[in-house]
């Protein structure tokens, strides 16, 4: 076995960063993204540089990744890295990966003077919630996730 490396994602890497996109969906019970959808997510990783992506490499093939952007809080006049995938395959778990992703997440929001990270974890996923909670993170209760989605932003009417 080679040594695990995390790394920022490449051009390269899209096809497969895709299928793990797709695998992800299928581990959290929703459709993956359409042929559209996928195109899309490689050029807003790899052309636009809207999101930013780690990826865990052993050889030439990833094991997971980690998709992350800035927000702000005015709060604390700071950046926020917002992580919204951290995944790895099933069948590579347990050896560290996810750790090292997460880390290197963390490492990126200090580089870059975050005042904080945030992310969001499905209610069932409890091996996540187990997770991020032995790391210290803590779930916040004082507010609420709401959302938008695509039909809806149509709606919206004065």
């Amino acid at each position: 076995m080679e040594r695990i490396v995390i790394r920022k994602g490449r051009r390269g890497d899209a096809k497969e960063f895709v299928g793990l996109a797709v695998a992800l969906a299928k581990f959290e019970h929703l459709d993956p993204p359409s042929d559209a959808g996928r195109k899309r997510l490689v050029e807003d990783v790899f052309e636009k540089k809207r999101i930013s992506l780690f990826v865990a490499a052993e050889g030439n093939k990833l094991l997971g990744y980690a998709l992350y952007f800035y927000t702000y809080s005015s709060f604390l006049a700071k950046p926020s890295l917002y992580l919204e995938d951290l995944f790895v395959l099933e069948e590579h778990r347990k050896r560290g990966v996810g750790f090292a992703l997460f880390k290197r997440c963390v490492d990126e929001a200090v580089a870059k003077g975050c005042g904080r990270m945030e992310w969001a974890v499905l209610t069932w996923n409890e091996k996540a919630l187990q997770f991020y909670e032995k790391l210290g993170a803590r779930r916040l209760t004082e507010w609420y996730t709401y959302r938008l989605d695509e039909k809806s932003l149509g709606t919206i009417k004065p």
